[in-house]
């Protein structure tokens, strides 16, 4: 069985554009197909491998909470992508016990496509190590991926 998801479709937007948008964590809500994410503590913009910022999330599982991004591939209006992870790591015990809620990646790879961009979106748990956690995937769907790339599009134009 597939460990990913891929979703890639050709936009009316320029790679620079959507790229702005993806290094921008702030403006990430405005672009959630999943309706999970409620807003971001941390920088205005990322800017390179290893740093991070706090989204704030909400699902029927766990209620409010929080995830921890650190970035794993940054390049400038071409490639971006995020691990995330339960913040804290362990403080979700009370609904998860001893998950440990980390090793999948999102990934945003941009394409110049005419006066466009093609997107392509993968979202890829073959790094999850925690067997529990990892009977929890698929979270998000590829209609909810779609529909995030569609978001962004209008977002960045």
């Amino acid at each position: 069985m597939s460990e990913n998801v891929t979703v890639t479709r050709t936009v009316d937007a320029r790679p620079e554009q959507i790229f702005a948008l993806l290094s921008t964590p702030d403006r990430h809500h405005e672009f959630d197909g999943a309706g999970m994410l409620r807003g971001v503590d941390g920088p205005g913009e990322v800017s390179g491998i290893g740093d991070q910022f706090v989204m704030n999330m909400r699902n029927d599982v766990l209620g409010d909470y929080q995830m921890l991004n650190t970035v794993t591939a940054y390049e400038q209006d071409r490639e971006i992508a995020w691990a995330p992870q339960l913040h804290p790591l362990d403080g979700y015990t009370d609904k998860l016990g001893n998950v440990t809620a980390k090793g999948h990646t999102w990934t945003w790879r941009l394409a110049p496509a005419g006066g466009g961009t093609e997107v392509t979106q993968v979202y890829d748990w073959s790094g999850v190590a925690d067997p529990d956690f990892k009977g929890f995937f698929p979270l998000v769907t590829e209609d909810q991926m779609t529909q995030t790339i569609d978001k962004v599009a209008d977002a960045a134009s």
